[in-house]
């Protein structure tokens, strides 16, 4: 007991884990969870794309696409090897949920997570076109961009580290979307196609935050976990996602 408690009073400090083999209980619980949530959310966003390439108007939009699909797949995995040090099975892992099923597209999940499937709320929606896909991107990856600031500071250092890694990659996912956006509102008809995406997905974007005044932040943000609330990182979100849309004149 006191050897546990040493180990939280460290990481309430500030310290960081570098082994299996040191760390608590409930912090490996958390620890796993996060992982899986980012691991499920990058094969079902793989999933996702991988069906939204043969919308791609050109070559160029079918390059993006692709790469985004193949990026998020490698970024599942990178993560996936993490959990495979605590004694994940990666290959049976990958197999346990069908990453491209989709709910229906007027669902309202909320921030729900189905049948111990971990991806955000946001994943279990169908894209049905290209400027449906591209706003998607844009939007959701946005969101990521909020999300790594504290992924990258988790206080498990090996995960910690990968996450840095994929960063710039997935914050380049984010510019792709805003570069095949500003082509698609260069049309009067494509402007409006992409009001209509952005009032379908702005609000299930919105969801993948969580709560508000979230009941397991403070437990997370003691393990180093977390260290901005949900509303904290919502309200980023949402101001950059306003600077964005509005230069685009959307």
């Amino acid at each position: 007991m006191s050897d546990r408690m040493n180990i939280e009073d460290y990481l309430a400090q500030g310290g960081v884990l570098s082994a299996p083999d040191n760390v608590p209980a409930r912090y490996r619980g958390e620890l796993l969870r996060l992982m899986s949530s980012f691991v499920d959310s990058e094969l079902a966003a793989s999933a996702g794309f991988a069906g939204a390439i043969n919308f791609a108007p050109g070559i160029k939009e079918r390059i993006a696409a692709s790469r985004i699909t193949l990026e998020k797949a490698d970024h599942a995995e990178r993560v996936l090897q993490v959990m495979a040090d605590f004694g994940t099975d990666m290959a049976r892992y990958q197999a346990s949920h069908d990453w491209a099923a989709r709910v229906a597209r007027d669902a309202d999940l909320g921030a729900a997570r189905r049948l111990g499937d971990m991806r955000l709320s946001v994943f279990h929606y169908p894209i049905v076109g290209w400027t449906d896909a591209v706003v998607m991107n844009v939007l959701q990856g946005l969101a990521t961009g909020i999300q790594m600031s504290e992924l990258t500071r988790v206080s498990y250092g090996p995960l910690a580290e990968v996450f840095r890694k994929i960063a710039p990659r997935e914050a380049r996912h984010a510019e792709l979307g805003l570069e095949g956006l500003a082509r698609i509102v260069a049309t009067d008809s494509g402007r409006e196609e992409a009001r209509q995406a952005v009032a379908y997905w702005q609000p299930r974007v919105a969801a993948g935050f969580g709560l508000t005044n979230s009941a397991r932040y403070e437990t997370l943000a003691r393990f180093g976990l977390r260290h901005s609330p949900n509303e904290v990182l919502l309200s980023r979100w949402e101001a950059l996602t306003a600077q964005h849309l509005a230069a685009l004149g959307l």
